[in-house]
């Protein structure tokens, strides 16, 4: 095995050696061993921005102002200065490495936001294929509205919530999506799902799901909403059978017509009925014995199968007991239905955890993120922390509670790559989410070398924090592509933020 750590050594062997089969991109991305952001800028003069991520291409850093109403839009460049001598690393960086706009350009920006809106600076998607980005502002939420117009109780409602679908090579505003009175799960984008042009959005206050298509124009067309209704036409097939219903009524052929609203059960809903119940049929051969396992499993648990609502799994997981259920979009049928503490569908989640990282066909460096499907040292990990968990139900509704997976909530940079390095994940991962902070760099180990430090992250102030009591946390943005990284460090208490830049030198 090449253990050599010379790039030029390493350029060399990639020369004169050819790499087997379907091996080529992951032998060119073990450069990254050698490439790494080693050199750290500490307290950078930026704007005060609320920093958001890189495009998963690395051509755009998204960032929102801190009065939530603007977009502004930054390209990544590089920091470049001149030396006299031959040896420039010797040499202290220039006074204005410490400034921001040496490694990003502000291209634009743009503000999203009217009328009462704020920007949801958790919320963006990005569509590759097309440079676009699509963003989200609300009004505030109202928790204690009532159930009106075939909404569910205890669900919040906002007034007004706009999706804006964005051209970020120059922040031209494509289309927009305006739901009124309306929920929608908005904080780490876990309420919209972005597949190749399809987009999904979940009305957790109607129980819908809106399938809209994104063109390559930039207009939001919609698809279907799923629901109430599960093909195209069954809205119609029912009004017409409604009308049906009328005529008899008018000629004393039917006299007491039903409500529609309370009368019929929702189709996806339907659906999930009906495949509960065939599931229990088929348990059984004997007559009696389905009868009696049909009473017991299906009809004494009736009305929890009515009151199943579409909803994030909760990180409390014992509190309420939770079900995933498995939807085909083309037959509208429930094709598996599990509770949230069934070791089928964890044993599952273990072998094909790639499978519920759904990612964009056009994105090719999204299928090299680590999972414990793909990675010896993930799954390790993974069966570790399951050895040392006292019960194994308990496990797997902490297991299960983080899925269904957002999208586009990992960062593909391949300093990720458990394949390369190791890293303490209770300080930092490749899902975006914010850390809790620490005064301690956070090293990355060699693992081909396990004893070989590669690089440090530190956030915060280069010296530490002088005051150990205050509850800190922190954000890291990596580059997909180059050896660049951000770290934000924040207090609770709206005390101006601390941003290190790291990249190598």
């Amino acid at each position: 095995m090449f253990t050599s750590n010379n790039v030029t050594a390493r350029l060399f062997e990639r020369q004169i050696c050819t790499p087997s089969p379907g091996t080529s991109i992951h032998r060119a991305r073990r450069f990254y061993e050698n490439i790494v952001p080693s050199y750290t800028v500490y307290d950078v003069e930026c704007p005060d921005h609320s920093f958001r991520k890189f495009t998963d291409d690395g051509l755009y850093l998204v960032s929102f102002s801190r009065n939530h109403q603007d977009l502004i839009v930054y390209r990544p460049t590089w920091l470049s200065f001149s030396c006299k001598d031959e040896d420039c690393d010797i040499h202290d960086l220039p006074s204005k490495a410490r400034k921001f706009e040496s490694f990003f350009t502000q291209l634009y920006s743009v503000t999203l936001a009217s009328s009462g809106e704020l920007i949801c600076k958790d919320f963006f998607l990005y569509m590759e294929s097309n440079q676009f980005g699509l963003f989200a502002t609300s009004t505030a939420q109202i928790h204690d509205a009532p159930p009106t117009g075939g909404a569910i109780q205890g669900v919040p409602s906002v007034e007004k919530i706009t999706f804006h679908l964005l051209r970020l090579e120059d922040g031209a505003i494509l289309d927009e999506r305006v739901f009124h009175n309306d929920y929608v799960n908005l904080a780490h984008s876990v309420g919209a799902f972005l597949y190749d042009d399809l987009l999904a959005i979940v009305s957790l206050r109607f129980q819908r799901i809106h399938i809209l298509q994104i063109r390559d124009s930039g207009d939001l067309v919609d698809v279907r909403a799923i629901g109430e209704f599960c093909r195209e036409d069954d809205e119609l097939f029912l009004n017409s059978n409604s009308q049906v219903l009328v005529n008899h009524v008018g000629n004393g052929f039917h006299h007491g017509l039903p409500d529609p609203e309370t009368s019929f059960l929702s189709g996806i809903k339907q659906r999930l009925l009906s495949f509960i119940f065939r599931g229990i049929w088929n348990e059984e051969t004997d007559q009696t014995m389905r009868v009696q396992c049909l009473k017991k499993k299906f009809y004494f648990h009736f009305q929890d199968y009515i009151d199943l609502i579409i909803w994030k799994v909760s990180r409390n997981a014992d509190s309420h007991p939770s079900f995933f259920a498995v939807y085909n979009m083309e037959t509208t049928d429930i094709v598996a239905f599990y509770q949230n503490s069934a070791d089928e569908l964890y044993f599952l989640f273990e072998l094909f955890s790639d499978h519920f990282h759904v990612s964009s066909r056009s994105s090719l460096h999204m299928n090299f993120m680590s999972s414990h499907s793909n990675n010896i040292h993930a799954l390790e990990q993974l069966r570790c922390t399951k050895n040392k968990a006292t019960s194994f139900p308990q496990f797997v509704k902490k297991m299960m509670a983080s899925l269904p997976f957002s999208c586009q909530s990992q960062s593909p940079s391949p300093y990720f790559d458990q394949s390369f390095f190791r890293f303490d994940e209770k300080l930092i991962s490749a899902i975006d989410r914010h850390r809790q902070s620490t005064d301690h760099p956070i090293k990355f180990i060699s693992r081909r070398q396990p004893n070989i430090l590669k690089f440090k992250i530190k956030p915060g102030p280069e010296a530490g924090s002088t005051d150990g009591r205050t509850k800190k946390i922190c954000s890291f943005l990596f580059h997909p592509i180059l050896p660049l990284a951000i770290s934000v460090q924040q207090t609770l208490f709206l005390q101006a933020s601390v941003v290190n830049i790291h990249f190598r030198r």
